[in-house]
């Protein structure tokens, strides 16, 4: 197929581009569906003018539907984009590029998906599906799998699906809350891929950032102990990396903390601690929940994290845990690379 592509890219030069085009739009309409022409266009940063044509085309094809209420993937269409993954990946370079990421930093595997998060929302649900179907490769019966909350790990949720192998899996919240919107707190996201795949769940019913005295409390309290043992028992971890200041912020730090974070170089954060880029631990705050060491234990770690914005966080992570699968995208893998080269 391959080589069959190359030749009749040889008499059609634009061939690769237009495919590209056609699939990452068939992607969006799945991931963002149902939605409008306008709002599609937005998506994709294009006009509804050049849009229309690209739409009418998959539609003669059957691979979108097209009612009152938005654009939709038929079963075709999502057929056609699982059938193309694997040579995409190929033809897109997005399998070199993987590779040439992987060797650079060092971790254990990487997956790159087409586009950038930072400019088109639907690549955060395609590393949500690629997400999904990591762990359903992983996963064993009896296993704990433990989670925290972000929007992108919201969207491996969106893509799980009943399994006998999840009727044992036990989903723990990695983190306390962080007080903030509730549908993407790891709380919330372990029922909802509990639901999801058929699984079980706990609740670790804390707040992310604690006093000492708050801590020392909550650690005597048995319901919590049990979730803690439990939580670093865990052989499955999943988890997003967030830009330093940007998780602060969202802690609610105060301007002198945030002074503090930038004077020690803080580039990246996970599971409560904070990295510079060298990957050194710069700060941490006091928490209950999943410890450096625990992640460093377990034996899947599913890293997500995906947008030009945060190339140098991941960066940063990466050279704190390698023994890890690096999920992210197209527009953050290009800038890690080249700021690698720099």
């Amino acid at each position: 197929m391959r080589r069959l592509l190359e030749v009749q890219q040889k008499l059609l030069p634009d061939l690769i581009p237009v495919m590209r085009k056609r699939y990452e739009l068939l992607q969006a309409i799945y991931h963002l569906q149902p939605i409008g022409r306008r709002a599609l266009a937005q998506a994709m940063m294009t006009t509804e003018r050049i849009l229309r044509g690209e739409v009418d085309i998959l539609k003669e094809a059957g691979l979108v539907d097209v009612s009152p209420v938005g654009m939709s993937c038929t079963a075709e269409g999502l057929r056609l984009i699982d059938q193309l993954a694997p040579l995409v990946d190929e033809l897109f370079g997005l399998n070199e590029l993987a590779q040439q990421l992987k060797q650079r930093l060092g971790v254990r595997e990487v997956i790159v998906v087409q586009g950038d998060a930072d400019s088109s929302q639907w690549v955060k649900r395609e590393l949500g599906r690629v997400g999904a179907r990591l762990l359903r490769q992983h996963v064993r019966e009896g296993d704990v799998v433990a989670v925290t909350g972000g929007s992108t790990i919201a969207s491996v949720a969106d893509h799980l699906s009943p399994s006998a192998a999840f009727r044992t899996v036990q989903f723990i919240p990695a983190r306390g809350g962080l007080g903030e919107k509730v549908e993407l707190q790891a709380n919330t996201l372990v029922s909802a891929m509990a639901m999801k795949a058929g699984g079980q769940y706990r609740l670790l019913h804390a707040p992310d950032r604690l006093s000492p005295d708050a801590y020392q409390s909550l650690m005597s309290d048995p319901q919590i102990a049990d979730v803690l043992a439990l939580l670093r028992s865990a052989r499955i971890v999943i988890h997003g990396i967030g830009d330093a200041l940007t998780m602060a912020r969202r802690r609610k730090y105060t301007d002198a903390e945030l002074a503090e974070l930038l004077r020690a170089g803080a580039v990246s954060e996970a599971f409560g601690y904070y990295f510079d880029e060298a990957g050194r631990i710069v700060h941490r705050i006091p928490s209950l929940g999943l410890q450096l060491a625990d992640v460093k234990r377990a034996e899947v770690v599913l890293s997500i994290a995906g947008g030009r914005s945060k190339a140098k966080a991941i960066l940063s992570f990466s050279k704190q845990i390698c023994e890890n699968t690096l999920i992210t995208d197209e527009g953050a893998a290009r800038a890690m690379l080249a700021e690698e080269m720099t």
